[in-house]
């Protein structure tokens, strides 16, 4: 993971959603695999066919390190686009994460592998390897369109995903609302209320 990656990383997804002007929302229940994991990298689009993970084997060869692999189909159901193999795979190639708008298998054996994923379902449901699909063109996951390159931060909150021309606007903006909240914080802990602080004593009382 490159440096500004492993920044945002750090700084979270609501952070990072905060400060891009609340654009981005995968808006997903998201499983995520390994409690605790944060991510953030460049999307590596893949369009499977219905159910086939032709070119997800396909992508493996694409892939670049720091990459997000970001798996579809044309119509999401709970069919595994990733197992333990091709996660292999995808760690040996210095992915950063995997987000699937589909299912993922075997969670035990990924989570000893130490890939960061995220996964619309957990399902045994195999896929064929038959359907020719696309890798790197523009997809759908959650409401908000991923093209190849768009910058992805991924987290336990879930996943934002913003263009990767905005990313030294988008993380000057994330810095900057950390440090914001850094100051707030050290004033809560030291007794003042938010009540007062945002003015909303005035709005709820007020005459």
């Amino acid at each position: 993971m490159s440096e500004p990656y492993d920044e945002l990383a750090q700084l979270g997804s609501a952070t990072v959603f905060e400060a891009s002007g609340r654009e981005g929302l995968i808006d997903l229940d998201l499983h995520q695999v390994i409690p605790g994991s944060r991510a953030a990298g460049p999307a590596r689009t893949v369009r499977c066919g219905q159910g086939d993970i032709l070119m997800v084997h396909a992508a493996m060869d694409r892939l670049e390190p720091g990459d997000v692999l970001v798996l579809t189909m044309p119509e999401p159901e709970p069919i595994a686009l990733l197992g333990e193999l091709l996660a292999t795979q995808a760690k040996g190639k210095g992915a950063a994460a995997v987000l699937i708008d589909a299912a993922v298998r075997d969670t035990e054996d990924l989570r000893e592998l130490g890939l960061p994923v995220w996964a619309r379902w957990i399902r045994v449901h195999g896929a064929t390897r038959t359907e020719v699909g696309a890798i790197d063109e523009p997809v759908e996951v959650g409401g908000a369109t991923i093209n190849a390159g768009d910058a992805l931060v991924l987290d336990a909150d879930g996943a934002v995903v913003f263009a990767k021309a905005r990313l030294d606007e988008v993380l000057q903006a994330s810095r900057e609302r950390q440090e914001n909240e850094n100051a707030k914080r050290a004033r809560f802990e030291a007794g003042e209320l938010s009540y007062d602080m945002y003015g909303l004593r005035d709005v709820v009382e007020g005459e």
